[in-house]
């Protein structure tokens, strides 16, 4: 039996939580095509017949420009620090001028690499190049830029292409018994899943200028009930921004609302009765008591999962 951790690193919308998505078999993290989407480290267990893996998607690296923006790369960090293997992912713009420039937009990725825990790149999105010669030099300027163990071109959305990184990725795995019970999916509780689901619904039906200025509480969750019966506010910057969650008629706060319940119902297996307040709260990217209360903690520690029973 083999166990091991596995932080995805990469910036944004580089497809590292549809890679966790298509691993895992269920939809567990947002995806939406907004950057920074992923705000925290989420840990889902992939189950094999002799291995067991934590993977830790992690937000997009970015320059920040809020105490909410350092908090998630800091998240990155943490996770990189403590994997046993990092698989770093990119993808391909649709044309492609230099291969170093293509390269130096990851130069704040290599940051997390080290000559100490192995790294495999995958390359993404290669899907959308009708020339494929087109390619090589590209993966010949990371070859150049770090001592990769594989670098592996592939599209995410492929069920075979995210199978044979299974494979690739178990193989490097240490050996040791499963952390995890079998059922295990993740280490995040529901309340986490409900703040997720109600801004990934925000992201779905709102303009451009809102998501970034978004956050999400919950309230109450009263499961005494044959029906979840669960309160949550839409935290916002702006009264303007209020006006457009809320929509007209309250019509976008409804739609906000009906994606969210269904995406809870799916993960709860639960009837849900989901209702959403807005509300400003000025500056809250900014404020760290009201990003803990926020559930944006600083990033303590990079074990997402128990230790291994033999190093106990």
């Amino acid at each position: 039996m083999r166990f091991g951790s596995v932080a995805l690193v990469g910036r944004s919308n580089v497809g590292k939580s549809t890679f966790l998505n298509a691993v895992l078999g269920e939809a567990l993290a947002i995806v939406s095509k907004v950057p920074q989407t992923t705000r925290d480290a989420l840990l889902g267990i992939a189950h094999l017949p002799d291995c067991q893996i934590a993977f830790l998607d992690t937000p997009g690296l970015h320059r920040p420009r809020s105490e909410l923006g350092r908090r998630m790369n800091s998240a990155a960090v943490e996770a990189a620090r403590g994997a046993d293997l990092i698989l770093m992912m990119t993808d391909l713009p649709r044309q492609v001028e230099s291969a170093d420039v293509v390269v130096q937009r990851d130069e704040p990725v290599f940051e997390l690499l080290s000559d100490t825990t192995p790294a495999l790149l995958l390359v993404n999105k290669v899907d959308l190049w009708r020339n494929k010669t087109k390619l090589l030099p590209v993966l010949e300027a990371y070859a150049a830029r770090f001592a990769f163990q594989e670098i592996i071109p592939v599209s995410v959305r492929r069920k075979d292409a995210v199978d044979r990184v299974l494979e690739l990725v178990a193989g490097r795995m240490p050996e040791g018994p499963a952390a995890f019970a079998e059922d295990e999916l993740t280490n995040r509780p529901t309340v986490f899943f409900i703040r997720e689901y109600v801004r990934e619904q925000v992201l779905e039906n709102t303009r451009r200028e809102v998501p970034h200025a978004v956050a999400v509480s919950v309230d109450s969750v009263d499961e005494s009930k044959s029906v979840l019966v669960i309160r949550a506010t839409v935290h916002v910057e702006k009264a303007g921004q209020q006006r457009i969650v809320v929509g007209r008629g309250g019509e976008t706060i409804k739609a906000i609302g009906t994606g969210a319940r269904l995406r809870i119902e799916a993960l709860t297996g639960r009837r849900v009765h989901l209702e959403l307040f807005v509300r400003v709260t000025p500056q809250w990217k900014n404020v760290p008591r009201q990003l803990s209360e926020l559930g944006y903690e600083e990033a303590q520690s990079a074990a997402e999962y128990p230790p291994n029973p033999e190093e106990s």
